[in-house]
């Protein structure tokens, strides 16, 4: 029979629910029981919305009290030997200690000070998860047992469940070797024996079905990895319940033959971003006839209404050939789209109707599996007219395209693109002008909001604060985060953001073209959550967005000043984009917009600004032969955001959680004069990209992780900046943190920056 299911739901909540209860516990507000009560109403509550709305099969274990491939590691045992602990077992301690760091205050833990485990994107997408640290004598065995619990939850309250569970190859493809290298294939056969205890105990739980996630086959995969899934699920081919196999984030491609002949019960595919997979995969004999085939018919990735009648073709077609043996689910997960449109009372009614989020596309997969099984009921009909209206009504919408936003795009030229003088050249006007100290210090632009600051804005958001007394009371925080700067003895100022909700956020709401919404949270790691803006349609920019703020700033200092802004990539990679255009020309709309508030920096006074591309690395394409197209444009758009200033204005960006060693050509081609980047983590590891390649600018190693509330040592930090001198030249060295420190709070980032400095002006001195 056609059924219907997902992937996965968003586990935050619909008004945050989980990022409350997690950082209360943090903050030893809660006991660790209040906690686990909050994450079992959470989950209760998800399966009742995808019940209610339709979906027959539901998933269980995409509840995840920081990231799901961290509880993975906890589930399999594979837990780093500096956060075992001989006197206790694994706990949620373990667990926060595993991605926060090891801090005596809030975990309880002995062992104060070890360092979180390193974090970066899933895949191509806005979530991070932690990466798993594996040995050459690792040993797995059983040891988190939550999966279990919460499959005894749901079937308690009366659902049909599929446990979820990611999968061997991709786990071990997404983790990392801890001291010297090793094959990390060589641990899958001590891995699949846990995953054999696994299903024997779902199966004993009257489990059916168990979802299995590989998107590492939607990869380019070396033969040796082909050959071990091949040899993995042949091993895994004895067992108690049926596997479906789980694909997306791409098209299988060269990988679809292997997929298809794996000795599985079901197969997932992602046709939102692989449609042509589908007659690929029903002509391949490899696939056999008794298989389920999953059909990805509805994005799960974005928040725009589905075509019904796009996904219902497709279906027909699949339909055709297998009959009953037809699922409909969303493309992937819900996790990475905002819980329900029905709180964002305040949209008017055009650009809601465009919508859909996670509780809506569960009703868009119940509507098109009713259809595809045939039904004819009026409520089946009356959907797929007005799904027929909306399509149209706004692919001829006013609001959506502009002519002078695209006759200025099609006017761009390579000399937007280009700085007029080299680097070299460029570097001697900037020191002249600037006079800093060898290892100058500077932030990556955000100070801690605090509580109040929050309010303040929230206050004058909602019309209870006037706007005098809105710009004062920002004012008065930037006057205390540039006094604080000046105290510490940095040598490159911010003005700290008081004034910004979001790094994305807060130029879409300043921006025509981007929507923004109330309550679209969607998960980042972790309790930090971010509300992507949407791009509905051409983008132009009405009037300077940074300028008074960042010249109101420089007025209280002596000291350089950086304005802020965010690239055009990161704009677009952090937003949800528009699907009947082009990423390229988003791309280039927002870097004109950009570009002008950049030369209205310069005209302002402002020697110093920074235009972060942190997300320029994530959104490379999954496959090898995509990569270059999608560089050229990134890099581009960088240079037209870029490039309209004077040689002595120094341009910064700030990149993080990157692997660069196989793009460093394309960040080199940034030209940007000053790049910092994420490396505390990671023990300046990434800092080895650049020195292969001699890359020729100035770089700031971020040397300490903000994303964990421990302070480290001045001679921690001395550490890795004597590493980092061994690798460049010091001279085109920056001293700096990792990323903004928005979500850190004052104490932490007070004693943090003072030891910073010192370790900064200690490596003066030695050098």
């Amino acid at each position: 029979m056609t059924i219907s299911h997902t992937l996965g739901f968003p586990r935050i909540g619909r008004d945050r629910e989980l990022k409350r209860a997690l950082e209360r516990y943090w903050r030893a507000e809660c006991s660790e029981d209040e906690l686990r009560e909050t994450g079992k109403a959470l989950r209760a509550s998800h399966w009742r919305i995808q019940a209610q709305a339709g979906i027959e099969l539901l998933p269980v274990g995409d509840f995840a009290w920081y990231d799901q491939v961290l509880t993975h590691t906890l589930m399999v045992g594979a837990v780093p030997p500096r956060f075992r602990h001989a006197d206790d077992g694994l706990g949620l301690d373990t667990l926060f200690a595993m991605g926060r760091g090891l801090v005596r205050t809030e975990c309880g833990c002995a062992g104060d000070g070890a360092q979180a485990q390193e974090m970066t994107k899933w895949f191509d997408t806005n979530y991070h998860y932690l990466v798993p640290e594996l040995e050459a004598e690792q040993r797995f065995h059983l040891g988190w047992h939550q999966l279990f619990e919460e499959v005894e939850e749901a079937i308690a309250l009366g659902h049909r469940v599929k446990p979820v569970l990611l999968g061997p190859l991709t786990y071990l493809w997404l983790s990392k070797c801890g001291g010297r290298e090793f094959d990390k294939l060589a641990l899958l056969d001590r891995l699949l024996p846990v995953y054999h205890e696994i299903f024997t105990r779902l199966a004993g739980l009257g489990v059916d079905w168990v979802q299995i996630d590989e998107p590492a086959l939607v990869l380019d995969l070396p033969d040796e990895w082909r050959q071990a899934y091949r040899s993995a699920y042949h091993m895994l081919r004895q067992r108690d319940v049926k596997l479906l196999l789980t694909t997306y984030f791409g098209p299988l491609e060269d990988n679809l033959e292997l997929a298809a002949g794996l000795p599985v019960d079901g197969l997932h595919l992602d046709l939102v971003r692989g449609d042509g997979q589908l007659d690929q995969l029903l002509s391949s004999a490899a696939f056999d006839g008794d298989k389920v085939l999953s059909l990805g018919v509805v994005d799960g990735r974005n928040v725009w209404r589905c075509d019904l009648d796009r996904a219902l073709e497709q279906l027909a077609r699949a339909r055709r050939v297998l009959n009953d043996r037809l699922w409909v689910a969303p493309s992937c997960s819900l996790l990475h789209v905002p819980v329900d449109l029905e709180r964002e009372t305040g949209l008017d009614d055009e650009l809601r109707q465009w919508l859909a989020f996670a509780i809506q596309k569960c009703a868009e997969v119940a509507l098109l599996t009713r259809a595809a099984r045939g039904e004819e009921s009026d409520e089946v009909e009356l959907a797929l007219r007005e799904s027929r209206a909306v399509q149209s009504a706004r692919s001829v919408s006013r609001r959506i395209h502009r002519a002078e936003v695209k006759a200025r795009v099609e006017g761009i030229r390579d000399a937007q693109a280009q700085r007029s003088a080299p680097f070299a050249q460029r570097i001697e006007a900037q020191r002249r002008k600037l006079a800093l100290p060898k290892l100058p210090t500077t932030t990556i632009g955000s100070f801690p909001q605090t509580s109040e600051v929050r309010r303040t804005r929230s206050a004058y958001r909602q019309g209870r604060l006037d706007e005098a007394d809105y710009l004062r009371a920002m004012r008065d925080e930037i006057g205390k985060v540039v006094a604080f700067q000046e105290r510490v003895g940095l040598d490159v100022l911010v003005h700290g953001e008081p004034e910004r909700n979001d790094m994305v956020e807060y130029f879409a709401e300043q921006l025509e073209g981007y929507l923004i919404t109330r309550f679209g949270w969607v998960q980042s790691y972790g309790s930090r959550c971010v509300k992507p803006a949407i791009i509905y349609g051409d983008i132009t920019r009405p009037a300077p967005m940074t300028v008074d703020w960042i010249s109101y700033a420089q007025s209280l200092s002596k000291k350089p000043m950086k304005g802020m802004l965010t690239g055009p990539v990161t704009m677009l990679a952090w937003s949800f984009p528009r699907e009947d255009v082009c990423r390229e020309t988003q791309a280039q709309q927002l870097a004109l917009a950009l570009r002008d508030e950049v030369c209205d920096l310069e005209a302002a006074g402002i020697d110093i600004i920074q235009i972060d591309e942190a997300a320029f690395r994530e959104i490379l394409p999954l496959r090898r032969r995509d990569w270059q197209h999608y560089l050229d444009w990134a890099v581009k758009a960088f240079r037209i955001a870029s490039s309209g200033v004077k040689d002595s204005t120094q341009i910064h960006t700030h990149m993080c959680y990157s692997e660069f060693n196989q793009i460093i050509e394309a960040i080199a081609a940034m030209d940007a004069d000053v790049i910092t980047i994420e490396t505390s983590r990671s023990q300046m590891e990434l800092l080895r990209a650049f020195e292969a390649f001699e890359y020729p600018n100035q770089i700031g190693p971020g040397v300490y992780d903000i994303h964990s509330p421990r302070v480290p040592s001045v001679a921690e930090m001395v550490e890795l900046l004597e590493k980092a001198a061994v690798v460049l030249p010091v001279e085109r060295l920056w001293v700096n943190p990792d990323c903004g420190l928005k979500t850190r709070g004052w104490p932490e980032t007070e004693a943090a920056l003072v030891n910073m400095v010192d370790a900064a002006r200690s490596v003066r001195r030695i050098l």
